[in-house]
This record gives structure tokens, C-alpha cells and sequence, in this order.
């Protein structure tokens, strides 16, 4: 196995070694951004739909040590909406501003996965076409040889557009998770922002639109 395995590695020359370095490269980006994500938009979700309970329940300390506690972006997004002493109008900039600025974070070094995805299969192609002129440029010196002659050169066109495809899929896969992610925070933390902005401030009071006066009603009570 290790003597196919390198013979598999000497067939892709230069070409296989670019590849093997872009996905070693792609991985680590991939890594990095799922750890980013479990700590930031996994479970946003959750965290707003806990903080809005607590909040309805009015336990509105609770529900910002709670944002405090995740450490995330859904926290400190939560935590905005919940402003104490701001108008609602002035709440929904808040979010909006921390929404932007935290989607912007998500989105990050994305754009390098979807470069590495677009660009690998024709990586490979470049080592596919240098394998297939090696091939027929042995053919032309040993003409009248048997097929071992271009045997090297197909291997190395063959091998190089595995590898392309390879490295391409799940860098493509990834890019297309994490924007999905990415935009369902989004979309979440606006939901949320809006039901916590719609909630009236804690200890406020339901406003009388009764045209009897309180007074009156309560010594009639």
C-alpha cells in the first residue's frame, strides 16, 4: 500500500502537491469556521427563544445574564434589543447595527472556500492536460513502443483530476453549510429583536383606555 500510495503521489507531480496544499488549507478553514459557528449561530435560536420566555415571565435580569453567560453573537445581539431605557425605534437600530456587524463575522474567509471550490477542478484539469501531453510526448520518442510508454502521463492526467475534484467538493459542500447558517442567523435574531422590542418595558404598566376613571372604578369595586 505505501508503495502504490507513493507512486500515486509521484504520478501527480507538481500539480498534486499544489492540490494537497490547497486542501490542507481548505480544511483548516473549514475547521476554524465550524468551531466559529458552534459558539455563535448553532444555537442562537435556542438563546432567543429562552431570553424572550424570560422576558415575558419578567425576568428581564435573568435574561441578560443569560446573553451574558453564552458568550456569542446571538448574546450580545439579545442583549442590544434589550437597552434599558431606549425606545423601541431606537432598539431595532441597535439589533440592526449588531446584526450587520456579527453576519459580517460569519460570513468570513467563506469567500476563500467558494475560491478554493470554483478553482480546483480546473486546477486539476491544468495537471490533466500536462499529464496528457507528457503522455503523447513519450509516444512520439519510443515510437512503435507498447502502452507502459504513455502509461506515466495518463496516470498523471488521471490522478490530477481525482484530485481536483477532491479537494472541490468539500470546500463546496461547506461554503453552501455555513451560508445557510450564516443567513439563518439572520434571519432568527431579526425575529427575535422585533419580539423583544414588542414586549413592553419591564415593570410598565397596561395603559387604562377605560372612559370610566380608575378612582371611580375602584371605589365602585
Amino acid at each position: 500500500m505505501y508503495h502504490g500510495l507513493r507512486a500515486l503521489i509521484t504520478a501527480g507531480g507538481p500539480v498534486l502537491g499544489l492540490l494537497a496544499a490547497v486542501s490542507i488549507y481548505s480544511l483548516a478553514v473549514i475547521w476554524e469556521r465550524r468551531n466559529f459557528f458552534a459558539k455563535n449561530a448553532f444555537l442562537a435560536g435556542d438563546l432567543a427563544r429562552e431570553v424572550i420566555k424570560l422576558l415575558k415571565d419578567g425576568e428581564p435580569r435573568k435574561a441578560a445574564e443569560l446573553c451574558r453567560r453564552s458568550k456569542s453573537a446571538a448574546g450580545d445581539v439579545l442583549l442590544k434589543a434589550m437597552e434599558p431605557g431606549a425606545a423601541r425605534a431606537e432598539k431595532r437600530e441597535y439589533c440592526s447595527k449588531a446584526i450587520e456587524w456579527h453576519s459580517f463575522a460569519l460570513h468570513k474567509r467563506l469567500t476563500l472556500l467558494a475560491t478554493v471550490g470554483s478553482t480546483s477542478p480546473f486546477i486539476g484539469l491544468f495537471g490533466t492536460v500536462l499529464g496528457v501531453m507528457r503522455a503523447f510526448r513519450d509516444l512520439a520518442a519510443y515510437s512503435g513502443a507498447g502502452p507502459s510508454v504513455v502509461a506515466a502521463g495518463i496516470a498523471e492526467a488521471l490522478v490530477n483530476t481525482a484530485a481536483g475534484l477532491f479537494v472541490a467538493i468539500p470546500a463546496i459542500f461547506a461554503y453552501n453549510y455555513f451560508i445557510s447558517r450564516a443567513n439563518g442567523f439572520v434571519r432568527e435574531m431579526e425575529w427575535a429583536c422585533e419580539e423583544i422590542a414588542a414586549l413592553p418595558p419591564p415593570g410598565e404598566e397596561e395603559e387604562d383606555f377605560s372612559p370610566q376613571p380608575k378612582a371611580r372604578r375602584v371605589a365602585a369595586e
